[in-house]
């Protein structure tokens, strides 16, 4: 029988997992090609034949999504496997349109094939969108199941922008890690503060291999998903946030929806900052799919490093990247900073953006006058740099989850957001992981 031809449509992450769990070693198809989108310069590679196991010698070419018609075509294409997140429900059936009109099938992945199981409870900490305050989320559930004498180990969501062999399992423990992996803006920005609370990170391609490692040093493992990614591992609780300030978004973006059907806690983070209406419209929305869901209420609390750098002054906000490119977000913790802190204005970046920021902004106009961190690579990071330091502003509010001070040079005076979770309403994390361990503790952590 001829093997069935098949590309993955993906954005260096959710692909490469679905590559591993599905098709590796299964001679039933042919994974011709993967494109590539959202994340730049990462099409134009292979995934590598150390990774690709024994079917794929040569390794599989990675295009940009815009071929995809021409690819198709050219292979003969049987079957196109859409993997990668975080867009609409109307965008995945505009891709799905697209391939079926090039004559193939149009795929996705269920949960079933592609979540690993543990011998270690697993607690699953994802969203509906990027930018929702899964991370801080993530942090808050690690900080208390240490406090319990747990030793907890996170697994992150993948980011895998450079070498793939090197990055197929890494583990971070400290701040020169991220220095030995080479790791890009967006990277640092998910691991940095688990190091800081003094956890331990892992991430990488195969996430297999990462799994069995970690499981070596965890009594529970907690999966801190990126975008709005469903979990690569089975979990025993399922922690879902969701957003007010993008309401409507939990019923309609891929496959954040699902993650809403798969919770067992609904964390309705950014309460303080939303309007009620929105509000009451997430609240009904999550109880239509999921009534039986925990729900929590949480505030995004904003804790600034000096508020006289932004009182009065003309101000520069930089944004987490992703939250604002295809996270959709237009603002985040900064500008909220600059509005309750009473900043005099917010300066427009755009007429001094430089190189792959301008880029930026032209593929994400809808970023509007924020200034988005980005960094994959050190030519973009400079970019970064450049730009920061060519607008006329009397100070810089850095809404990122890192300190952007530690890897550019920043010459006007500068100032850190920081957000933490902070529910508001009963039961409450705490009361959620209290149960969990308990009703674990009989059979779970002897999994092993």
């Amino acid at each position: 029988m001829p093997r069935t031809k098949v590309i993955i449509m993906g954005a260096a992450g959710r692909d490469f997992h679905n590559f591993n769990t599905v098709f590796r070693d299964n001679k039933t198809f042919e994974v011709v090609a993967f494109t590539a989108t959202q994340i730049p310069n990462i099409d134009g590679r292979k995934y590598p034949a150390a990774l690709a196991g024994k079917l794929y010698p040569k390794g599989i070419p990675i295009f940009a999504e815009e071929e995809l018609a021409r690819l198709i075509e050219k292979y003969k294409i049987d079957e196109v496997v859409f993997s990668y997140s975080d867009v609409s429900h109307n965008y995945v059936m505009e891709k799905a349109s697209l391939v079926m009109a090039c004559g193939a099938h149009f795929k996705v992945l269920g949960a079933r094939e592609t979540m690993l199981k543990s011998k270690v409870p697993v607690v699953a900490v994802v969203a509906v969108r990027t930018g929702s305050g899964k991370s801080q989320t993530s942090r808050k559930v690690c900080t208390y199941l240490r406090s319990q004498g747990k030793r907890v180990v996170a697994v992150r969501h993948p980011m895998p922008y450079g070498d793939l062999v090197k990055q197929k399992v890494q583990r971070y423990a400290s701040i020169a890690d991220l220095k030995k992996y080479k790791c890009t803006v967006e990277e640092m920005e998910e691991y940095e503060p688990h190091i800081v609370e003094g956890g331990i990170i892992y991430a990488g391609v195969d996430y297999e291999a990462i799994l069995r490692q970690a499981e070596k040093e965890a009594d529970i493992i907690v999966w801190d998903g990126g975008n709005n990614d469903m979990p690569f591992y089975k979990p025993d609780l399922t922690i879902t946030v969701v957003d007010p300030h993008r309401p409507g978004h939990e019923l309609t973006y891929y496959p954040g929806a699902a993650n809403v059907r798969l919770a067992d806690v609904i964390v309705v983070n950014k309460v303080d900052s939303a309007e009620p209406e929105n509000i009451a419209t997430v609240l009904k929305n999550v109880a239509s799919v999921n009534p039986h869901a925990t729900v929590i209420q949480a505030n995004s609390r904003i804790d600034v490093e000096d508020e006289e750098v932004i009182r009065g002054k003309r101000v520069l906000v930089v944004e987490d990247g992703p939250t604002l490119t295809h996270g959709e977000m237009v603002y985040g913790a900064g500008m909220l900073a600059a509005k309750r802190f009473g900043a005099r204005e917010i300066i427009d970046p755009r007429p001094y953006a430089v190189k792959s920021i301008a880029a930026t902004y032209e593929k994400y106009p809808k970023t509007g006058t924020l200034l988005p961190a980005m960094g994959y690579g050190d030519k973009q990071v400079k970019d970064l740099e450049t730009t920061i330091n060519q607008v006329p502003c009397d100070s810089v509010i850095i809404g990122t989850p890192i300190d952007l001070r530690r890897i550019i040079k920043i010459k006007k005076p500068s100032t850190r957001v920081a957000y933490s979770l902070d529910e508001k309403t009963k039961p409450d994390l705490e009361d959620v992981l209290h149960k969990f361990l308990h009703k674990e503790r009989g059979h779970a952590f002897h999994r092993r």
